[in-house]
């Protein structure tokens, strides 16, 4: 076969099949009269077999190696080429996810782009005083709000995810939604930063989501969720303030996210409830019956008047004492 037909055949250009013979890869067995090149089946069986290994990302010096030495292990050779192909399917992704922020940020020139290309790499810094300079700045650069969430949830320097938090805060609506993701991550500390983040953006699609982080898996997360939506006047917090008391976890900020909501007057009687609930259990430790009763200090009513009056005589010497005090300073500021 001439090499014309081997190229139709082979989808090989003419060129490669000479560079391929150059390279001592393939000689065609014969030669015509007049001098052309000519391939037998076994000749353009190898050509397939190159080309099916150079389809895997094999150099044509590997290519040669593994059709003519004997000895030639594949093992070795294809766990160096999975590596190559993993890095540079991690450098596409990270250039591909760059551009498509570029492209949400609907840049108006090329001035433009720059500045954001200029800031996504600043975000990607080594340096967390370069991050969070980048992070102020993107309240002037159109960041998209993308970058500034995946750059929040990685954050590990307290001062920088606080100014990526305030930033993304500022950014629009989209945040709520991008950092909803995090909750759902394995990692506990990046399921942390996605609620405290959520937590700082003040719109209804924010407090949507703390409200369905209140069933969240994570402990912490729902008590993040519950100390954000305390802050915010939602009832739907009150029971799990509440079992962070029992349970001693953050429990001074959960009685003052209680006593904010207690100055609703239907939330302080459904919160003095919760309480006293709680305070009858028989399970508590000396602890947790101390902190109910000190929780009960800024819940206004007769109910809770009655209660401490109560818990005034309780065999617990502390939580009597607790309750002897608390009375005292209503009595004092009425």
């Amino acid at each position: 076969m001439l090499i014309g037909d081997v190229a139709r055949r082979s989808g090989v250009s003419p060129r490669m099949l000479r560079h391929y013979e150059s390279l001592g890869l393939v000689r065609p067995t014969g030669r015509t009269d007049p001098g052309y090149r000519e391939y037998s089946g076994e000749d353009i069986r190898r050509i397939f077999h190159i080309e099916s290994l150079r389809s895997l990302g094999l150099s044509l010096r590997d290519v040669r190696r593994a059709l003519d030495d004997p000895g030639f292990a594949p093992a070795e050779l294809v766990d160096d080429l999975i590596r190559q192909t993993r890095d540079r399917i991690a450098a596409e992704t990270e250039l591909f996810t760059r551009l498509r922020r570029i492209g949400a940020a609907q840049p108006a020139g090329w001035e433009e782009v720059l500045q954001i290309v200029a800031l996504l790499q600043a975000l990607g810094s080594k340096s967390a005083g370069a991050r969070q300079r980048a992070a102020l700045s993107a309240v002037e650069v159109p960041v998209p709000v993308e970058a500034l969430a995946g750059a929040v949830l990685y954050e590990s320097d307290p001062n920088v995810a606080g100014a990526l938090r305030w930033a993304l805060a500022q950014s629009g609506e989209d945040g709520p939604a991008l950092l909803a993701e995090g909750l759902g991550s394995s990692a506990a500390e990046v399921r942390k930063r996605a609620v405290q983040s959520i937590a700082e953006i003040p719109n209804g699609e924010a407090t949507a989501l703390l409200r369905d982080a209140l069933t969240h898996a994570d402990i912490a997360v729902r008590g993040y969720a519950a100390l954000a939506l305390g802050a915010r006047g939602a009832a739907d917090a009150v029971p799990t303030l509440l079992d962070m008391i029992v349970e001693e976890r953050n429990d001074a900020d959960a009685a003052d996210a209680l006593s904010t909501l207690a100055s609703d007057p239907e939330l302080a009687d459904q919160i003095a409830t919760g309480l006293l609930d709680r305070l009858s259990r028989g399970t508590l430790g000396a602890s947790a019956r101390r902190w109910l009763t000190q929780a009960l200090a800024d819940i206004p009513g007769i109910r809770t008047s009655r209660a401490l009056a109560d818990l005034s005589h309780d065999e617990d010497r502390a939580v009597a004492l607790t309750a002897t005090y608390i009375l005292k300073l209503r009595d004092a500021r009425r």
